[in-house]
């Protein structure tokens, strides 16, 4: 794995040359299902992620993409990734905060042009983005509590290949 060029990825890739027909190792995934790993595949799509009792809040989950080179070779792409419905929801939390400072924005932004107080808005839209500093370091703490998960995801797809 090549390191990451900085610190802020939210969703971490790699990629990798893998020496074996592809449908070989789809076959191999679908087939290693192990404790506490669930394995989905869906055409050349394979998705790793923890079963329920080893699920929690911040579980990772590990997208495999893989692509045929030729005959004997193929390459893997991954992506490591929030549970899709918790991803859902940040950026749904994300997009209601941007309406609400650009709202609040306009609506200051009118004030003041009518000559009439604006202290409001302008104090709602530092609380917004106080919020907004909020979520991205909740976001952050989650990603370091599911960071031990990533290592296990990645181990369980190097033991599969190997």
């Amino acid at each position: 794995m090549k390191p990451l060029p900085n610190e802020i990825v939210l969703r971490p890739r790699f990629q990798l040359d893998v020496v074996g027909a592809k449908e070989d190792v789809l076959k191999n995934f679908e087939s290693a299902a192990e404790s506490p790993f669930l394995v989905k595949r869906l055409d050349e799509h394979i998705f790793i992620k923890f079963n329920e009792k080893n699920n929690h809040f911040w579980s990772p989950q590990l997208h495999l993409e893989i692509d045929e080179i030729d005959e004997k070779n193929c390459h893997l792409h991954g992506v490591f990734g929030p549970n899709p419905t918790l991803w859902t929801f940040f950026m749904f939390l994300h997009f209601v905060i941007a309406a609400l400072f650009i709202i609040l924005g306009i609506w200051g932004y009118s004030s003041a042009s009518l000559n009439k107080p604006y202290h409001l808005q302008l104090g709602l839209m530092v609380m917004i983005v106080i919020l907004w500093f909020a979520l991205y370091f909740f976001g952050r703490g989650g990603k370091q509590k599911g960071k031990p998960q990533m290592q296990e995801l990645y181990g369980f797809m190097m033991n599969v290949l190997t």
